[in-house]
């Protein structure tokens, strides 16, 4: 099958950490504000919010919360992607209805809404020369970031992207492997693998540090425990 500009745009696009010293046009942005709302939404009910962070003191402060990451206060644009439940509960309010709380079930959905309108504007990033990062670190110092952001009750910090237009040297780095799909595409149920699979997986995707160094640097991180404290805090007020 013949692949077209979609397809060779998502088969090109990579993370990017270091960007030009070049503005991004507002123009541009809009594109990517456009590109958002027009993602699926449960009901239509675009449960989420994004907050567009131009100010580079709040930039820097969300560099150092998300695990000390620099590149992120120096980025052009700064997207952060609020699974957000809390429109919707006022809205009823102010309908004179009498709704029940949010609960888990609202608070997954709104994430997966969040999270969909965030790879949105990650395709049409790079369908416009733009470089992109997702940031999952914004689920530490969770209830610092709250405050920072002055996201309310019945929200959830759940991503953010960073954006801008990327160097050369990063144009040209080579995106990662992936795994190969008989691992992660099952058929009808869910396959659990056996460890020789699971092993062969992980050195058949070219990694150069062994999965013990790998589990704790990611897994058994001080940055990985802290997300999940701090999540697992935040929820208790959700």
């Amino acid at each position: 099958m013949e692949t077209n500009e979609v397809l060779s745009q998502l088969k090109e696009r990579k993370s990017v950490r270091v960007f030009e010293e070049k503005a991004v046009e507002q123009e541009v942005k809009e594109e990517l504000y456009t590109a958002a709302f027009e993602a699926p939404t449960a009901g239509n009910m675009m449960l989420y919010t994004i907050i567009d962070v131009t100010d580079s003191s709040i930039k820097q402060k969300l560099a150092m919360l998300c695990d000390n990451q620099p590149f992120i206060a120096k980025a052009p644009v700064v997207f952060v992607f609020v699974a957000d439940y809390e429109r919707w509960y006022n809205t009823f309010l102010a309908a004179g209805l009498s709704p029940r709380k949010p609960g888990a079930g609202d608070l997954l959905l709104a994430c997966s809404d969040a999270l969909i309108v965030a790879q949105n504007t990650v395709t049409a990033a790079h369908s416009l020369g733009l470089g992109s990062c997702y940031i999952g670190d914004i689920l530490e110092n969770c209830e610092k970031i709250r405050n920072l952001l002055s996201l309310p009750k019945h929200t959830l910090p759940v991503s953010m992207v960073v954006y801008g237009y990327p160097t050369k040297q990063q144009l040209e780095r080579a995106k990662p492997g992936r795994f190969d799909k008989s691992h992660i595409i099952h058929t009808n149920a869910y396959r659990e693998m056996p460890p020789e699979e699971l092993l062969s997986m992980y050195q058949e995707q070219g990694k150069k540090e062994s999965i013990s160094d790998f589990c704790k640097r990611k897994y058994m991180s001080d940055f990985s425990q802290e997300m999940n404290r701090s999540a697992a805090e935040y929820l208790k007020n959700f």
